[in-house]
C-alpha cells in the first residue's frame, strides 16, 4: 500500500523547511534509511532519509518552501494507482510539481498620469551673492517662508530677502528653490553591484546576532603563557598511534576549558526565558566558518574525552560542516561555545555570545611575546583569551574565576589532564 511522504520535523521549533532536491526520480526503487532528498532548514541542509521501502510513485512537490506534515511525495509499489493521495495532498505550502497550466493573465494596461502642459523655461535668475549677517544672527522671515525652506531643505542664510527691512518672504524662498546651481563636475557613475539573496543559514545568522546583542554582556581578558600548552600538543602526537587524528592545540585547549567548566557550572549555562539552566554535563560548540556561513558544531561530553578523542569528534564535525553535511543534531545542545581566529594571525578579539549560552571564548593567536620572567626578561609563546559573559546570568567575579582557572590550566595542563 502507497505511503506519503511527508515533511519531518527535525529540530524543536521547526515549523516548515526548504526541499533543495530530490535525490531519487520518479519510477526509481527506493530502500528504507537511504536518502531522499535534500532539505534546507533555518540551521542547516540536510539529506532526508526514506521511511519505507518500495517505488516513488510520485514527487509531488518538487522544490521550495513546505510547512511540516505536508506530503512531499508517495512511495509504493511498481504500478500503484495513487490518484487520490495525488489529488489531495495533505498539509500545506509547496507547490505540485504538475500544476495546471493557468491562463495568462492579460497585461495591465500602464496607468496614466496626468501631466501638465509644458511650461516655458524660467529665465535665468539673476546671481545675487547671499546677504552678509553678523555671527549668531537670527535671519529675518516670514513663517511660511520657514516652512517651505524647512521641507525643501533650503538654508535661509543664503537667501536675499525683499521684504521689509530685508525679511525673506515665501516668494523669496521659491525663487531660491529654482535658481541654478552653479556647475559642478559630472557625477560618478553608480558602482555596479550584485544582489545577494540570504540563505536559511545566513538568516539565522542574522536573527542570533541580533539576539545577542540585546544581552547585557560584558567582557573579561587575559594572556597565558603557552609554553606547556604547545609542549602538550607536541608530546601528543608523538605518542599517536596510526591512524589516529592528529592534535591540535585548540583541542587540548577544549579539553582544559570543558575542566574549568566543570569548576564553574554558572559559566555552562543557557539563560531560557528567564531561567537559567546549568548543566553538568559539558558540550562545546566550535565556530566554523562553513560555505553557507558560520555554524556552531557541537562535541558532546568534552569533559568525559580525551584529547585523542576531541581531536577525532572535531576533524569529524568540521569536514562535515564544510561539506553541507551537518544534521540539526550536530548544532543543538551546546552549553558553550570556543571561537579561534588564531589560524588567520588575529591575536585578539570579542566573539558575539551565542543565545542561549551565557558565555562564549574568544581565542587569539599564540605570538611569541617579550615577558618578565624571574626578574630578567624573556620570549614566551603567549595566547590572549577574551570570555564575553551574560551579565544576566554571570556575575564578574564567577566569570573572572572561571577565567582564572583557565589561565591556571593553560599553563599547568597537567591540573587539568
Amino acid at each position: 500500500m502507497a505511503s506519503e511522504v511527508k515533511l519531518p520535523r527535525l529540530g524543536q521549533g521547526m515549523e516548515s523547511g526548504t526541499i533543495v532536491r530530490w535525490l531519487k526520480t520518479e519510477g526509481e526503487e527506493v530502500a528504507k534509511g537511504e536518502p531522499l532528498y535534500e532539505l534546507d532548514t533555518d540551521k542547516v541542509t540536510q539529506e532526508v532519509e526514506a521511511e519505507s521501502d518500495g517505488v516513488l510513485l510520485k514527487i509531488v512537490i518538487p522544490d521550495g518552501e513546505v510547512d511540516v506534515g505536508t506530503t512531499v511525495g508517495i512511495i509504493g509499489a511498481q504500478g500503484e494507482d495513487v490518484s487520490e493521495l495525488v489529488a489531495a495532498p495533505s498539509g500545506n505550502g509547496g507547490a505540485p510539481s504538475a500544476p495546471a497550466a493557468a491562463e495568462p493573465a492579460p497585461a495591465a494596461e500602464p496607468e496614466r498620469v496626468p501631466t501638465k502642459a509644458p511650461e516655458a523655461a524660467p529665465a535665468p535668475a539673476e546671481t545675487t551673492a547671499p546677504p552678509v549677517r553678523a555671527e549668531g544672527e537670527r535671519v529675518k522671515a516670514s513663517p511660511l517662508a520657514r516652512r517651505i525652506a524647512r521641507e525643501r531643505g533650503i538654508d535661509l542664510t543664503q537667501v536675499v530677502g525683499t521684504g521689509p527691512e530685508g525679511r525673506v518672504i515665501a516668494e523669496d524662498v521659491e525663487k531660491a528653490a529654482v535658481r541654478p546651481a552653479a556647475p559642478t563636475a559630472p557625477a560618478a557613475a553608480a558602482p555596479e553591484f550584485e544582489v545577494v539573496e540570504l540563505t536559511s543559514t545566513r538568516k539565522t545568522i542574522a536573527r542570533r546576532l541580533t539576539e545577542a546583542w540585546e544581552a547585557p554582556v560584558f567582557q573579561l581578558t587575559v594572556t597565558a603563557d603557552a609554553t606547556e600548552l604547545v609542549a602538550t600538543r607536541e608530546r601528543m602526537v608523538e605518542l599517536m598511534r596510526e591512524g589516529d587524528t592528529k592534535p591540535t592545540v585548540s583541542d587540548v585547549l577544549t579539553r582544559l576549558v570543558a575542566s574549568a567548566l566543570l569548576r564553574h557550572r554558572p559559566v555552562n549555562a543557557n539563560f531560557v526565558d528567564g531561567e537559567l539552566h546549568r548543566f553538568t554535563a559539558v558540550n562545546i560548540g566550535l565556530a566554523v566558518a562553513a560555505p553557507s556561513g558560520l555554524v556552531v558544531p557541537v562535541i558532546r561530553d568534552v569533559d568525559r574525552k580525551s584529547v585523542q578523542q576531541i581531536a577525532a569528534d572535531r576533524a569529524d564535525i568540521v569536514s562535515r560542516a564544510r561539506d553541507g553535511k551537518l544534521k540539526l543534531d550536530d548544532l543543538e545542545g551546546g552549553t558553550f561555545t570556543i571561537s579561534n581566529l588564531g589560524m588567520y594571525g588575529i591575536e585578539q578579539f570579542v566573539a558575539v555570545l551565542n543565545p542561549p549560552q551565557v558565555a562564549i571564548l574568544a581565542v587569539g593567536s599564540i605570538e611569541d611575546r617579550a615577558t618578565a620572567l624571574g626578574g630578567e626578561l624573556a620570549i614566551v609563546p603567549t595566547l590572549t583569551l577574551t570570555l564575553t559573559c551574560d551579565h544576566r546570568a554571570i556575575d564578574g567575579s564567577e566569570g573572572a574565576e572561571f577565567l582564572r582557572d583557565v589561565k591556571a590550566f593553560v599553563e599547568a595542563p597537567a591540573l587539568a589532564l
